[in-house]
């Protein structure tokens, strides 16, 4: 059986344009492509950290290391510059995939570079009297 996983994740990226005028897509810089694995014209899902939109488009290479994270098309009535996103791809395996992940600052410099889906540690439980 298939199972759709996480392959690619680019974890709290900045948008640092938004344009309505062209056809669609996110473009990405090629260097953070590369990292997590990503392809020109791959389905991403990009969920919005600021105002909790997601959307599915494609993923464009952009210049390397050139910063640019543009939501192009209609997608920027919906995610505007400055909000922080994360930028997801998935993939089917019968096997687990290990996921390759980034964290960008402000800059969308990798801060910090992951692979693999990790167990989540719960805060303490809330007491409620």
């Amino acid at each position: 059986m298939l199972r759709t996983q996480l392959k690619s994740k680019i974890h709290l990226a900045r948008v640092t344009d938004a344009n309505l005028q062209y056809e669609g897509s996110i473009t990405v810089p090629e260097d953070l492509m590369r990292e997590v694995d990503l392809w020109a014209g791959e389905k991403v899902l990009v969920v919005c950290r600021d105002n909790g939109e997601r959307l599915e488009t494609y993923a464009q290479p952009g210049p390397a290391g050139s910063g640019a994270v543009i939501i192009n098309g209609p997608a920027a009535r919906r995610i505007g510059t400055g909000d922080r996103i994360t930028v997801m791809a998935f993939g089917q395996s019968e096997k687990p995939v290990e996921a390759k992940k980034v964290i960008c600052n402000e800059c969308n410099e990798v801060v910090r570079s992951e692979r693999g889906v990790k167990k989540v540690s719960l805060p303490p439980a809330r007491i409620s009297f």
